[in-house]
């Protein structure tokens, strides 16, 4: 890992990733407010120093007016490994965990630092539900084949225990609404 010249790095033009603008003024935010997670964070180059990884980091250093960035030189790649690389790194193969940064961490803070974070406006016009048919049917064409949640309220004392159960069992890759729904149905048939 070196620390070099921003100017020496060059832009790679055919990579596929790219960052709206909003988003990307929030990366160069970030990079202003805490550069040191550039080190921690390289950006991965060729030997022809052409970016593999962090294109668009680079690209918000410059904009952030930084003259030097960390670098992990990668030149021991096949042509194939290095557009394999490209993808590879921008890949989101994980999910998040919406019930942890619900919970445990600060919605504002998260959108500050670029997640998309759901906030439900104070304004919400309910005057299109009158129509039970139509909304019916309007939601039925909208959300066919589309995951659907439903709320689930624990008490205080019990909510630890849920949500360990629940992450446990998303682990497993396990669809717990349909173990919730058989578990209520075979409950229901006993009454």
């Amino acid at each position: 890992m070196q620390l070099i010249n921003i100017e020496e790095v060059n832009s790679n033009e055919n990579n596929p990733r790219f960052i709206k603008d909003h988003k990307f003024k929030k990366l160069v935010k970030s990079i202003k407010e805490f550069p040191e997670m550039l080190k921690l964070r390289p950006i991965v180059v060729n030997a022809s120093m052409v970016v593999l990884g962090g294109n668009m980091r680079l690209k918000a250093c410059k904009e952030a007016g930084l003259k030097k960035v960390w670098i992990l030189k990668a030149d021991e790649l096949t042509e194939q490994q290095e557009r394999e690389f490209i993808v590879k790194d921008n890949v989101g193969f994980g999910e998040w965990d919406w019930d942890i940064l619900g919970n445990e961490w600060d919605t504002q803070q998260l959108e500050d630092w670029g997640l998309d974070v759901w906030q439900q406006t104070e304004e919400v016009d309910y005057s299109l539900l009158d129509d039970e048919d139509e909304i019916d049917g309007m939601l039925e064409d909208m959300t066919n084949g589309v995951k659907k949640a439903i709320q689930i309220e624990f008490e205080p004392n019990h909510y630890e225990e849920a949500y360990a159960v629940v992450k446990f069992w998303r682990e497993q890759d396990a669809y717990v609404g349909k173990m919730i729904l058989d578990f209520l149905k075979s409950e229901k048939n006993k009454l």
